[in-house]
């Protein structure tokens, strides 16, 4: 079997990324062969660039579907793993890549989801509710942010003394643990 070829979008410092980057690595199924980011300051690229071929595109470039299938074909490209990637997909790429773009969310999808629901806003909101947990959920990508088919949620226990970087650490630290191995599960069973 030829080995299925990832790649992975970021926006940020990119601990996921370098977690899949390593995973894969070790993977005689799997390998992550390009990440790509619409932030050419973005922390993810300093810190993988000995480790993978990288992209990096404006925001022009991120909304623009048909460049971006493009260049995935290119690549043969069969998987669009997304680890902290800030930008809508565009619709040209969900419909050429269906079921093939998998996203990890730092909340218990459908609570917490939706446009401008990332990162420390996310937590923020849980800890407003006073909610005594949070989690992860890894999803497929459909056309609605944060709306497709869910393949696998964690959910982390919380304490009202909890502050919102408390809240963050918990959530990272099972995104860290669980993201990899169901991303190459899903793969693996398609």
């Amino acid at each position: 079997m030829d080995k299925k070829r990832i790649a992975i979008f970021a926006s940020g410092s990119g601990s996921n990324a370098i977690k899949l980057i390593e995973h894969f690595d070790q993977s005689p199924n799997i390998d992550a062969v390009l990440l790509l980011t619409n932030n050419e300051n973005a922390g993810v690229l300093a810190k993988t660039e000995e480790f993978i071929d990288q992209v990096v595109i404006n925001n022009e470039g991120a909304n623009d579907g048909s460049f971006l299938v493009d260049l995935m074909h290119e690549e043969r490209i069969d998987y669009i793993v997304l680890a902290g990637y800030l930008r809508k997909i565009p619709s040209e790429l969900i419909k050429s890549y269906p079921k093939h773009i998998i996203n990890i969310h730092p909340a218990l999808l459908p609570k917490y989801g939706g446009k401008g629901m990332y990162g420390m806003n996310v937590h923020k909101a849980v800890k407003e509710n006073k909610e005594l947990e949070s989690g992860i959920t890894i999803h497929l990508v459909d056309e609605v942010y944060d709306n497709g088919e869910i393949l696998a949620q964690h959910k982390v226990k919380l304490s009202s003394d909890d502050s919102i970087d408390d809240i963050q650490k918990k959530v990272l630290a099972v995104e860290h643990e669980k993201f990899s191995k169901v991303v190459e599960k899903y793969i693996l069973e398609a």
